[in-house]
């Protein structure tokens, strides 16, 4: 992998400008509306679980996501304040200082400011292809355990309830059954009709704002029950307040007791939005450019520190909300911001009696579309290896914790996808009548009795070595007069120290037996990169050939004659020209 500062990366909204038409722009601030009312509770709810007063959740909200959207890759996804992040945020700095004080909020966001400089480095590096180990089972199984735990931590605030947040999906759900008994009637009606009617708003008209128009249901069902007066909690005033530029400051013995805490933040945050990113790009049928995305974070976080956010990162409530609201560009994220902006100024008397239950509602929706249900019995019925990924991943996320599922399916990924290239396939072959190459074995050929032909098929690294040289250990038992090996490595298009030293070695037991190696391949980067491993320097230019006929023509020079006299197999053409005891016998006798 080569590191490469990307010029390109830095060049705002280079990757979706052009996909902007007047028809986006509508759909996109229908879904900015809709985002906008959800984000409000859950910017405060998750600045509380980061430990900051409730309105820097808010601020997170507004500023993260235009910066994401700008220099993102996602053509749906919506950056801003997450429970994973805002849960190790809480845990990075309560050990230092005092949680709600001026010295935490400082602290968080300097965090947030070495969170952005640590993923815009990363992204601008070029390291974003380290995702393309994260597999799409990985993020099938990611996406349906996050969808679990979102629909979980909506139990309580539907029936009503106040429970302890935080924990996996199981702790959650306890808790939420355990306070079941005490629930309020009303705010489930409202949590109800906000998913009944969206669902069946986008059943009759899917194009239709169906989010909102639950919403609006659900208010007003609330308003003609009475809700406040029967317990059923609404979102409330809210501060009309405005972020402002202050950059932030901390000392250096600070900063370094939060630099751990800064990587494992960039780290969560950076496997958040990008395998969200991937996840809603398979969806919406759209190109993701992972180094662009990270880069996008990066910017995201420095430039939010420098208004009071705390650090942010994808969310997949949000960009599912704004996926199910009929999204077509990043535009929609930053509408959203503006609009939250826009509510807080001027309608924030009318935000105030949004029920929480009704927004519970809708974002049970949203975790019910984020499973995708066909594909996941799809691959169950045809790979049994990707069905563990996904099984692990959601177990994992529903079990552990929900960044833990990310580790637990790319490790995995790594595993088995180590365990394949580990047995690479060494095929030996032989001419047909027609001078086409097959298995000897299932096709009954004959083979030259002092020569093999075998076809590398898989990597030839350090981790395949092993194999191979059982293999190449297996064709001299099995055929110990065969002292000519030509290696065919046209399904070969790298190799590591590793790899050069087994192929030297056998080169080596070849002509100490009394024969030789070749190496049949044109591809010229792995010739390249065998000169450079001093491969082809071990074994002899003239041991390297573009063709199986002119390892032929070459090995019929190189044989011995009396073994070819006595063979009468001559399954090349050139044989023809080899000494044959046969026709000698027949000439004498004439």
């Amino acid at each position: 992998m080569t590191l490469a500062p990307n010029w390109k990366l830095l060049i705002p909204a280079a990757g979706w400008r052009n996909a902007v038409t007047r028809e986006t722009i509508r759909a996109d601030l229908l879904a900015g509306l809709t985002n906008a009312s959800i984000v409000l509770p859950q910017g405060v709810a998750f600045a509380t679980i980061a430990g900051l007063p409730p309105v820097y959740g808010l601020y997170t909200a507004m500023i993260t996501p235009i910066v994401a959207a700008l220099w993102g890759s996602s053509m749906v996804m919506v950056s801003g304040p997450t429970t994973a992040i805002s849960a190790v945020v809480f845990s990075t700095l309560a050990g230092i200082v005092e949680p709600q004080s001026a010295e935490f909020v400082q602290l968080a966001l300097v965090l947030c400011f070495m969170v952005g400089v640590i993923q815009f480095i990363l992204g601008f590096a070029g390291l974003g292809r380290l995702v393309a180990f994260v597999s799409h089972s990985v993020m099938i199984g990611f996406t349906a355990a996050a969808a679990v735990l979102i629909a979980v931590s909506q139990l309580a605030p539907a029936f009503g309830i106040v429970v302890e947040r935080g924990g996996s999906v199981i702790e959650r759900l306890y808790r939420a059954i355990e306070g079941s008994d005490e629930a309020n009637i009303y705010a489930l009606g409202i949590a109800v009709t906000a998913f009944v009617v969206a669902v069946i708003a986008r059943w009759i008209a899917p194009r239709s704002p169906t989010f909102l128009i639950g919403l609006v249901a659900a208010g007003l069902l609330c308003y003609y029950l009475d809700g406040v007066s029967h317990g059923v909690v609404m979102v409330g005033d809210l501060p009309s307040l405005t972020p402002s530029f202050k950059p932030p400051s901390a000392s250096l013995e600070m900063i370094g007791r939060v630099t751990e805490g800064a990587f494992a933040i960039a780290l969560i945050g950076l496997l958040e939005a990008v395998s969200i990113g991937r996840a809603f790009a398979h969806r919406t049928s759209t190109r993701f450019d992972a180094n662009q995305e990270i880069v996008g974070q990066g910017l995201s976080n420095m430039v939010g520190s420098m208004f009071q956010s705390y650090p942010g990162s994808g969310s997949f409530t949000r960009s599912g909300i704004n996926y199910e609201s009929g999204a077509k560009t990043p535009m929609s994220a930053i509408f959203a911001a503006i609009f939250l902006l826009i509510i807080l100024m001027l309608f924030g008397p009318l935000v105030s009696h949004i029920p929480i239950p009704a927004l519970a509602g809708l974002i049970m929706l949203v975790a019910w579309k984020l499973i995708s249900f066909r594909e996941i019995f799809s691959i169950a019925r045809t790979s049994g290896t990707e069905t563990t990924i996904i099984a692990a991943t959601f177990l994992a996320g529903t079990l552990v914790e929900l960044d833990f599922a990310i580790y637990v399916g790319v490790i995995l990924s790594l595993m088995i996808f180590l365990s394949k290239t580990s047995r690479p396939n060494l095929i030996i072959s032989a001419p047909d009548e027609n001078g086409v190459f097959r298995d000897p074995n299932l096709y009954n050929l004959r083979e030259c009795p002092q020569a093999t032909f075998a076809r590398l098929d898989g990597a030839l690294y350090f981790g395949s070595v092993e194999a191979i040289e059982r293999g190449f250990r297996k064709i001299e038992r099995s055929r110990p007069e065969q002292k000519y090996l030509v290696l065919i490595l046209k399904g070969v298009g790298d190799m590591d120290l590793s790899g050069a030293a087994v192929i030297i070695d056998e080169a080596k037991r070849r002509r100490a037996r009394g024969g030789a190696l070749y190496i049949v391949t044109r591809y010229e980067p792995m010739i390249k990169r065998m000169r450079r491993l001093n491969v082809i320097a071990e074994i002899g230019e003239e041991h390297l050939l573009a063709s199986k006929g002119d390892a032929i023509r070459i090995l019929t020079e190189e044989v011995t004659d009396s073994v070819c006299a006595k063979c009468d197999a001559r399954i090349f053409r050139e044989c023809a020209g080899r000494p044959n005891d046969l026709i000698a016998k027949v000439e004498a006798a004439q």
